[in-house]
């Protein structure tokens, strides 16, 4: 019996389809992958107020009031003076943390102006307080 080369069986599977499939997840996902990372949620751990402080040491605040008033402790100063103020109270200690505490309508701006002028003067511990909520 003689067989006609049509009679063969194929013995190739067809990748075209799976391909077809794989190229359109790919886009799905290069499309779905950079909005994931924008609407991350993290719930941050609550904030403790039993820190461990040197009691013979008095923390350095600089506060910043509705006005746009610059404080040391209790005393108004400028950015001009912030330099020889900062140094005198710090001894030249530059690992002198600076804790800010800044009025909520403020803006945002008055701020990071306030930080750069401190981290430019040497100052590089820098603490943020805000209001414990009950």
């Amino acid at each position: 019996m003689i067989r006609l080369e049509s009679d063969k069986e194929l013995n190739e599977i067809n990748v075209t389809p799976f391909i077809d499939v794989m190229l359109v997840l790919l886009i799905i996902f290069m499309v779905v992958t950079p909005l994931m990372t924008t609407s991350v949620k993290v719930e941050l751990p609550k904030g403790s107020e039993n820190l461990q402080k040197d009691e013979n040491k008095k923390p350095l605040i600089l506060s910043i009031d509705k006005e746009k008033n610059l404080f040391l402790d209790d005393e108004i100063i400028n950015l001009s003076n912030l330099k020889e103020i900062l140094f005198a109270k710090t001894s030249g200690n530059f690992d002198e943390i600076i804790y800010f505490y800044v009025d909520k309508s403020v803006e945002y701006e008055v701020l990071i102006n306030a930080i750069n002028s401190v981290k430019t003067l040497g100052y590089s511990k820098i603490a943020l307080s805000s209001k414990l909520e009950n």
